[in-house]
């Protein structure tokens, strides 16, 4: 049977061929990236390994700390040692090393599977502290499989301490978590939640209420108040918001 779908309704931007200068513009990858910043409300940047230097910085300014963009930007890993607590640069020294030794230990085609996030506190130019959650994976790789370009994206982070360093595989259930004593990467599964929880998990990312979900799917507001025990114990959580940062981080829902 044949497809009688209109293809004009699908979108009005009809391109035709493609010029030879038009293709070699793909080659400007930071376009990509720049159009991804201005549709999240994290911040994105993109490190280069060869120059230990940044490549980009987005203007959101959670990340910023007062700066400018273009001041991150220049001042690259100086930013770090300016704005970074003693003690989390001596966790950032720890990670660094850790997740360095985990990745070239991978596969060579593997490699851009895998991401590492993790929390450390930023101090902003009025002495306040703000802790964030940094992800990080890379862009391109060296023709002998080092990691030339990563990018990172910054966002807020719900634990209440620095840490929570874990690595995940992309279209996996897998995760690493290094444990900061013994310097050991530990593999676990990502917990799985029923059905019935997802839902709840879902419903309260629409911010709705206990008693707005309880109507929703027609139950008591005591059954909800069960589910999301149980979700907080599955998650190794102790709220919702804790639940919800938990399972957006590990693509739960």
């Amino acid at each position: 049977m044949k497809n009688h779908t209109n293809s004009s309704l699908l979108t009005k931007n009809r391109v035709g061929k493609i010029s030879e200068e038009d293709s070699l513009k793909q080659q400007n990858y930071l376009e990509v990236v720049k159009s991804f910043a201005r549709l999240t409300y994290e911040s994105i940047y993109v490190i280069d390994y060869e120059k230990m230097a940044f490549e980009y910085v987005s203007e959101n300014p959670l990340f910023l700390c007062g700066y400018s963009s273009e001041e991150v930007l220049n001042m690259g890993y100086d930013f770090y040692f300016k704005n970074v607590p003693e003690n989390d640069l001596e966790l950032l020294n720890l990670i660094n090393e850790a997740g360095f030794d985990f990745f070239e230990k991978l596969p060579g085609d593997t490699k851009k599977m895998y991401s590492i996030t993790y929390d450390f506190h930023l101090v902003n130019q009025d002495g306040k502290h703000i802790l964030i959650n940094h992800k990080l994976t890379p862009l391109f790789l060296t023709s002998d499989e080092k990691m030339w370009k990563a990018m990172c994206i910054v966002s807020i982070a719900h634990h209440q301490k620095a840490g929570n360093i874990c690595i995940h595989k992309q279209g996996t259930d897998i995760t690493w978590e290094l444990d900061t004593v013994t310097k050991v990467w530990r593999k676990s599964e990502k917990p799985k939640l029923t059905k019935r929880e997802m839902e709840i998990l879902r419903l309260h990312a629409q911010g709705l209420t206990i008693n707005q979900i309880a109507e929703k799917i027609f139950v008591s507001s005591d059954t909800v108040k069960y589910y999301r025990r149980r979700i907080f114990e599955r998650l190794n959580v102790s709220n919702i918001v804790e639940a919800l940062s938990y399972a957006v981080n590990n693509k739960i829902i």
